[in-house]
């Protein structure tokens, strides 16, 4: 199994948390995305959007960060996700609300485009915390709504907690203010104190 990597990519440190809980041991592949490595023939053979993660299992390239976790889930017996409809939805609208509405448009390419259309009059500090403070704050009332335990749902991690660790992560790397979300930081702290997901932190992913 091979995981092609970002240190600093939500997406492949979203993957990194989910294989490092189930135990699965990988090969990590660097692509560095800030000497365009990403944009290389060999990377577009594995990935057409040119971005990370993606991952060689079974036999097969995947791409899209939860598109993987769904599909550990599947196949090996993750208990990502509740069994239970309602409390899968609950789960599902708090990984989508971080990963597909807050992360996209806080990607370092979206943001760096800003910085440059606005010749500089929006700077990349401001950009990120026009969006990633009044979204977390969203996430932080949908988790007061949802949580059942130690966890976002109930007392062992799931793709919503897999997808927190690294906006989390992402909010103190632009000095964004987390007191006003207890909820967040509480469930933080629980998946930082989990061998396998400490072992995903990016200090740990970083090539050298």
């Amino acid at each position: 199994m091979i995981l092609y990597d970002y240190w600093r990519s939500s997406a492949a440190y979203r993957v990194r948390i989910a294989l490092n809980l189930l135990d699965m041991k990988y090969e990590l592949v660097p692509v560095d995305l800030t000497a365009g490595e990403q944009r290389s023939a060999a990377h577009l053979a594995r990935n057409p959007q040119g971005l990370v993660p993606a991952l060689e299992i079974d036999g097969v390239m995947m791409t899209q960060s939860l598109a993987i976790i769904e599909y550990l889930d599947e196949t090996r017996s993750a208990g990502f996700r509740p069994a239970e409809p309602v409390e899968r939805a609950k789960v599902r609208a708090i990984a989508y609300a971080i990963a597909m509405d807050l992360h996209p448009i806080c990607n370092l390419s979206v943001a760096q485009a800003a910085v440059k259309a606005s010749n500089g009059a929006i700077g990349m500090k401001d950009w990120m915390h026009t969006f990633i403070g009044p979204r977390m704050l969203a996430v932080e009332e949908m988790l007061d709504r949802s949580r059942t335990g130690r966890f976002v749902h109930g007392d062992r991690p799931g793709i919503a907690d897999i997808c927190l660790v690294p906006q989390v992560y992402n909010a103190r790397r632009w000095e964004v203010d987390l007191s006003a979300m207890p909820h967040t930081l509480a469930i933080d702290a629980e998946m930082a104190a989990l061998p396998a997901v400490a072992a995903a932190h990016p200090d740990r992913a970083r090539p050298g």
